[in-house]
């Protein structure tokens, strides 16, 4: 199964799916960055593809997926937020504080966590709803994904096929794992809540 998959991957990546790819991975959907970069960076290493190309659709990507985050953030993210208060173990006040410090840190953070495997991908709402500077809040962002998309880019290119086949392989378990713990958690939640009425 994880061999076919990195086979597709090897078979069917480009500079628009890299693109799609991680404006997907960058917004509130969890997929994993290294399964599309990896793979890309061993493709350059193959002369299939070009890695400024690879790496400039790789930030396009994740700062369009971030995008998305932060417009879902600054209109809807209040409201959502205090709608599931409670599955998420926060109140008005943690959101206030929230808010207050992305206000006084919105720059370093969005910076640093982007770097960040998994908040990466949820930074951007907090950006949103602290209503950060939007220019600030893409440059700050296409540099810290600049920083790992390279990284991901050049770890694929100089590991080989089989490092790269191996890291996927790990990867996709590990994401699996996530989803079945999420899944089960939301479900607990859910007969939690109906046992209560």
């Amino acid at each position: 199964m994880f061999e076919s998959l990195f086979a597709y991957f090897l078979n069917n990546i480009n500079y628009l799916s890299i693109f799609i790819l991680m404006t997907i991975e960058s917004s509130f959907i969890p997929f994993p960055s290294e399964v599309v970069m990896i793979p890309a960076g061993y493709l350059v290493s193959t002369g299939k593809l070009n890695i400024f190309i690879v790496i400039f659709f790789g930030i396009l990507g994740s700062i369009a997926g971030a995008v998305v985050n932060y417009v879902i953030g600054k209109y809807l993210g209040r409201e959502i937020i205090l709608k599931h208060k409670k599955f998420l173990f926060i109140n008005e006040k943690h959101l206030s504080t929230t808010e207050n410090y992305f206000k006084k840190n919105g720059v370093k953070t969005t910076f640093i966590g982007r770097l960040i495997p998994v908040v990466r991908q949820y930074i951007s709402l907090p950006a949103g709803f602290a209503n950060m500077h939007f220019g600030k809040f893409v440059l700050f962002t296409g540099l810290g994904a600049g920083i790992w998309t390279t990284f991901l880019t050049i770890l694929g290119y100089s590991v080989g096929q089989s490092a790269a086949q191996s890291i996927v392989h790990t990867l996709n378990i590990i994401l699996v794992f996530i989803v079945v713990v999420v899944i089960g958690v939301f479900a607990f939640y859910k007969i939690s809540k109906a046992n209560k009425h």
